[in-house]
């Protein structure tokens, strides 16, 4: 089983005055979002409770760094590529 996941990371939105991002992760058949600051995944394909548990602790340990990825991206550069 490949355990390699490509992420990424979407612009911070605003929601009654809380900010959130989310975060997907693929290895091309099977797919999870999470949402941070919650660290919690909203929905998965193909991956077992282990598995997304093993993602969410990831978001945790992470979400400095995720925080600045999402705070980082421009929405307009996002659209342009």
């Amino acid at each position: 089983m490949n355990n390699e996941f490509t992420m990424s990371v979407s612009p911070v939105c605003l929601k009654d005055g809380k900010k959130y991002a989310f975060v997907s992760f693929t290895d091309g058949e099977r797919s999870a979002e999470g949402k941070i600051p919650d660290c919690k995944i909203l929905s998965a394909t193909g991956l077992a409770l282990g598995e997304v548990k093993m993602l969410e602790e990831y978001m945790k340990q992470e979400l400095p760094r995720l925080k600045k990825m999402a705070a980082g991206i421009r929405l307009v550069d996002a659209i342009m590529k």
